[in-house]
This record gives structure tokens, sequence and C-alpha cells, in this order.
């Protein structure tokens, strides 16, 4: 049974869509076809983490919001550019990173409707086993849609005062939205801080599974998104944490 997996954060910068990439390539590793959607309209960027050049994008998310293609038109075949081990395959939709069409967005908006037909069309026409969708951080109209159609809703936050709290907010409306699942993934952890303790205090906090406890990486910082982390680094802890969070979200549902 196909299943829609929101990935989502409260603020910026918590390696949201480095968490989205990394995560839909390790379940194109086992196998699976996955499709990954920028919904972070208003500030794209993950098509850098899956090499897909500015020139090479062809249609994009807002163009189907604005009617001129279909959903499938907007999808493309990454796969390629993730290396000779991913038995599956990863499909892209990008949001525009023109000035213009991201301006035209912030001024006019668009149909949200429109997001759940297409996020629905996509699934049926390319089979996917998974779909993820890079959410637009904090809580807003296409985030609270993307929430309340999701199988998984998965929580990115760092051990910080500020995400904890915005963590709670995020959390609190999912249950209100009846999210079959919730998981938390929490990032960029220091070294000083023990894994067992943020595990145990994120999950005593909100009363929700923590899938993943990533430390902070130099290696990470290094890589600046010029690609994705888990092919580049097959052996690093972080990349068998999030083997873990991609084995949870293959046995959810």
């Amino acid at each position: 049974m196909p299943k829609i997996v929101s990935v989502h954060s409260f603020r910026g910068g918590t390696g949201k869509s480095n968490t989205t990439a990394n995560v839909a390539t390790l379940l194109a590793v086992r196998g699976q076809r996955v499709g990954v959607v920028d919904a972070d309209i208003a500030s794209p960027g993950i098509h850098i983490l899956f090499g897909l050049e500015e020139d090479k994008m062809g249609h994009s998310l807002n163009d189907y919001l604005w009617g001129k293609c279909d959903i499938q038109q907007t999808a493309h075949d990454v796969t390629a550019n993730l290396g000779n081990d991913v038995k599956g395959r990863v499909f892209l939709v990008p949001s525009s990173i023109k000035a213009g069409e991201i301006a035209r967005v912030l001024r006019e908006g668009y149909d949200v409707g429109l997001l759940n037909d297409g996020f629905r069309d996509l699934i049926q026409t390319l089979e996917l086993d998974v779909l993820m969708i890079d959410t637009h951080p904090g809580l807003n109209e296409e985030t609270l849609l993307s929430i309340a159609i999701s199988d998984v809703l998965l929580i990115i936050l760092r051990p910080d005062q500020q995400d904890y709290q915005g963590t709670g907010v995020t959390v609190e409306v999912a249950r209100k939205l009846s999210v079959p699942c919730m998981m938390l993934v929490v990032n960029k952890v220091p070294a000083a801080f023990p894994t067992d303790e943020v595990r145990a205090r994120v999950e005593q906090a909100y009363h929700a599974e923590v899938a993943a406890v990533l430390p902070h990486s130099d290696e990470m910082m290094a890589l600046a998104s010029a690609g994705v982390f888990v092919t580049r680094y097959p052996d690093h802890p972080i990349t068998a944490a999030l083997k873990q969070v991609a084995e949870r979200l293959s046995r959810s549902g």
C-alpha cells in the first residue's frame, strides 16, 4: 500500500531537506519507488542535493499549480545521480528557483487543493511505494494540508529551546489532525549531549517516538549540500541512524 510521508520542521535550518533526500535515497536502495516533492515553494532547494541542475529542470511544481502542465510532467528521474547501489527509483518534483516565479507565489498564492490531487496522481502514474513531501517550515495552509493527508509525519528538530517549543505546537496540531503515525528525528546533536538522554528527553516531552538522534557532523557540513550524504559516507554513524529511519518507515502503516 503506497504511503505519504511529510517531512516537517517548525523552523528552518534543521536539516529537513537533507533528511528527506537521504531517507528517500535509502528507501530506493531497498528497492522502493520513491517520489519527492519540494513543497517549500517559497524557498526551494532539495534539487541541489539530488544533482538536478536548473537548466535540466524543465517543468516544476509551480507549472502544475498554475495549470501549465500535468503533475507527472514535473517529475524528474534522478536515480542515475545516486550511484549504482540504488535498486529502486527516485523521482523529484522540484519547485522553481526563478525569482519571478517565487515572487508570484508569495504575491498571488495558488489553489492549495490542487496539491492533494497532484500527490494522488503522482502515486498512481509513477506507481510509487512512498511519496515524501519536503514541507515549508512552520505552519501554513499548504503545510497543514500535507500533514493532514500524510500516513507518516516525520518531524525534524534540533536540541534547541526554540525548536523544542515550536515542535510542541506541530505535534499538537498533528494529533488534532489524527495523523496515523508521527516520528521525531533530533538532528545536529553536539557530542557533549549523550544520545540516550536526548532521546529520552524528547520522547518524554512529546510522548512520541524518536526514530533517530543524529550527531553534529563536520563531514555533513563540509559536503555543503553537494550531494546525498548516505551515498558519499556509507559507513558514517549518521548513515546508520538514517537507515533505521528508512527501516522504520518501511514498517509503518
